[in-house]
């Protein structure tokens, strides 16, 4: 009887999220120029009605050039739709550019420098950026009266590395080995706190490794792709037994369709998440289910291109202390409540690979 009332309550929720979907929602977006956010954006183009506000610095991850290919694609009256504010999180938000804003319902917070050697190399501007920027993302939430949703995108990497078998379940303690983890795990628990201090409606979800088409060249798959286009070397780093390390891949796109499903679905997410956890606010581990280390991702890429480069296999690389050999998310709740979506390595690899062959500019 427990379980009936289980699938009717999730039933309703999925029926309300459809009802959600036809109706118009105003969404202010970070980091909508980005490689997951432009994704998004191309989401909530194609299969809402939604006014969309994205708010970005643009910095070297930031390219606008994203934003006009999804319109492209799209379509040009999806223009009307998309409202471009150039804003930089670390500055609060005054009363001139929340009044402008108006009438924010979901506020989804993907914008984040993220890249691990640069968090190494300059943690001032991660905490900044991820610590201070979602601090004033969050003040200026307080503001919005009618706010739905405070969705916060973190990473897997606020866990830590991870054995073979270990896979974190969403409420795990975090154990960060570098700053770019840290500053995202800082985020989370602002986002806890503001939640529960100040009532605002929160969903945070940890994200495994995401690849397709649009990535900057400097993440490993479109590097890859590069060297080995150019016959260079590729460093491939590796625990102490000189084993590569591996990571869950997920498509960017697939990631897209696990977005909006959460946003159409919030509360019944919210509901579920309480019953499973015990905890507030919702918390969700999206990952794909293919586990590929980084050695087969450069022979994949080079069978793709049917061409060989040199190996280098680096333990503890001097450049990268804060390297972590593996990750793993348990995403068994996200399963239950039906947001999975993930079309499997070998097909998203074969997409990427010949999309960047065919777009070969955002290779350089």
């Amino acid at each position: 009887m427990k379980v009936q009332s289980v699938q009717i309550s999730k039933a309703f929720y999925l029926i309300f999220g459809y009802y959600h979907t036809i109706m118009s929602k105003n969404v202010l977006l970070t980091g909508g120029p980005g490689f997951i956010g432009h994704q998004a954006v191309k989401k909530l183009l194609k299969e809402t009605d939604w006014q969309i506000t994205v708010i970005d610095r643009l910095s070297y991850a930031g390219d606008l050039n994203r934003i006009e290919e999804v319109i492209l694609e799209v379509g040009e009256k999806s223009r009307k739709r998309l409202e471009f504010i150039f804003f930089d999180l670390k500055s609060p938000f005054n009363e001139q550019i929340i009044k402008k804003l108006g009438n924010i319902n979901y506020i989804v917070h993907i914008g984040a420098s993220s890249h691990v050697n640069r968090s190494v190399e300059d943690p001032s501007l991660f905490i900044q950026d991820n610590i201070v920027g979602t601090f004033n993302l969050l003040e200026a939430a307080r503001k919005f009266e009618q706010l739905e949703l405070f969705y916060y995108f973190s990473t897997d990497e606020v866990f830590g590395p991870s054995d073979k078998d270990t896979k974190f379940q969403e409420w795990d303690r975090y154990n960060s080995k570098n700053p770019y983890a840290a500053t995202k795990a800082a985020g989370e628990e602002l986002t806890i706190a503001f939640s529960n201090t100040y009532s605002i409606p929160a969903l945070i979800s940890h994200c495994c490794n995401v690849y397709g088409e649009r990535q900057h060249f400097e993440k490993f798959i479109p590097n890859t792709i590069k060297k080995v286009l150019n016959g260079e070397k590729v460093i491939i780093h590796t625990d102490e037994n000189n084993v590569p390390g591996s990571r869950y891949y997920l498509h960017n796109e697939d990631l897209a369709e696990t977005i909006l499903f959460l946003l159409n679905n919030y509360e019944m997410v919210m509901s579920e998440s309480e019953k499973n956890f015990n905890k507030k606010p919702a918390k969700v581990n999206i990952t794909g289910n293919s586990l590929v280390s980084n050695l087969e991702v450069v022979q994949k890429v080079e069978s793709m291109l049917n061409k060989e480069v040199e190996h280098l296999l680096i333990n503890n690389d001097p450049e990268r202390p804060g390297h972590d050999i593996k990750y793993g998310l348990d995403n068994s709740f996200l399963k239950q409540i039906g947001g999975e979506y993930d079309r499997g390595f070998e097909s998203g690899m074969e997409q990427t690979v010949s999309w960047f062959l065919n777009n070969k500019k955002w290779l350089q």
